[in-house]
């Protein structure tokens, strides 16, 4: 709790989102010059990119600022990473749902990295605040963080039966004209008769900016329990972020495949609730608890040992779910009747 302060300098903090924009421009002229389903090759070099880059980043941290921070930076860039590979799972299923062709599926998968981002910004800053003015947040965030980690491991991954329209798709749908077809990745069209008529890339994108939006609530309280540097916590989610589309057409079959993946993200979410909780109780000082003095017996729980739990589970629930879904094939195999 008492832990030096990262100091980060305006400069720096333009220089990072100059470099943001770059890349999500670059994003975009690539796709916008030429729309394509990206190959595997393709993929693997940019997600290496990217994850290198993640990578080099912490180092560059260890160097100028030490190694606490960098330790910080990384445990956060895997939980939210991990919690990304969540999202493609839903992504998966409103893509599949709504029909999206394939090779528009990296538009769609760009905005909706856009609008993660933006939304993750604001949560960001709000929570920052938060912290800053209300050290008892803490309870707050741990709480909810132990509530998600009991819900997903009670749900497994979910599946297009588990996917419902919620109330603005339902608006949207009843208030706007909507066509039957896509027009390439516009968002509007038009009819034989003329009409001006929105495309289902609207609903699509719709979907999209809620579900980002609900990940971003488990994802912010997530970050906050490892580092309360606001530009870790950024960086951590920009790099979780970048590289997520081609991440997506890079597993493509292997989601399935993942099937301890929540039961791992659970661990790690109750982990960190735990971890906030008992950091709010050594800094305590809500009059109802304890007098409003703080709790001696609660330990504070290092970056090296978050790091370690963190790796570690979803290693073993990456490991595990592939060594099922090994048997699981080779039995089915064996049950299937040969001619």
């Amino acid at each position: 709790m008492n832990a030096p302060d990262l100091h980060v300098t305006p400069l720096v903090w333009g220089i990072t989102l100059v470099v943001m924009v770059a890349v999500l421009l670059a994003d975009l002229l690539i796709i916008g010059r030429r729309p394509h389903e990206p190959s595997i090759k393709e993929s693997t070099i940019w997600v290496s990119i990217y994850v290198g880059l993640a990578v080099l980043f912490g180092l560059g941290l260890w160097w100028t600022s030490g190694a606490t921070f960098a330790g910080e930076f990384y445990a956060g860039w895997l939980t939210e990473y991990s919690l990304s590979i969540d999202n493609l799972f839903v992504f998966v299923i409103i893509m599949t749902r709504f029909m999206v062709p394939r090779h528009l599926q990296q538009e769609v998968l760009l905005v909706g990295i856009i609008l993660a981002l933006v939304m993750r910004g604001g949560f960001i800053a709000a929570g920052s605040a938060l912290i800053s003015q209300f050290s008892w947040v803490f309870y707050i965030f741990g709480a909810f963080l132990v509530y998600t980690a009991i819900n997903f491991a009670r749900q497994g991954e979910p599946d297009e039966d588990d996917f419902k329209e919620n109330v603005i798709i339902r608006w949207v749908r009843r208030a706007v004209p909507v066509s039957r077809d896509f027009d390439g990745a516009k968002i509007t069209t038009t009819d034989s008769a003329g009409k001006r008529l929105f495309t289902p890339m609207l609903i699509v994108m719709i979907a999209i900016g809620t579900t980002d939006l609900i990940f971003a609530l488990d994802s912010i309280p997530a970050i906050f329990g490892v580092t309360k540097e606001p530009y870790l916590v950024f960086t951590a989610n920009v790099f979780a972020l970048m590289g997520l589309r081609q991440l997506y057409f890079l597993l493509g079959g292997l989601l399935d495949r993942l099937v301890y993946l929540n039961i791992g993200l659970a661990f790690v979410l109750g982990f960190i609730g735990v971890k906030l909780v008992l950091e709010a109780l050594a800094g305590n000082n809500l009059p109802f608890i304890n007098g409003g003095e703080h709790i001696g017996w609660a330990p504070h729980i290092p970056i090296w040992l978050s790091l370690t739990v963190i790796l570690g589970t979803l290693s073993v629930a990456t490991v595990a779910s592939l060594v099922k879904s090994s048997r699981d094939k080779k039995r089915d195999r064996e049950l299937t009747p040969v001619g």
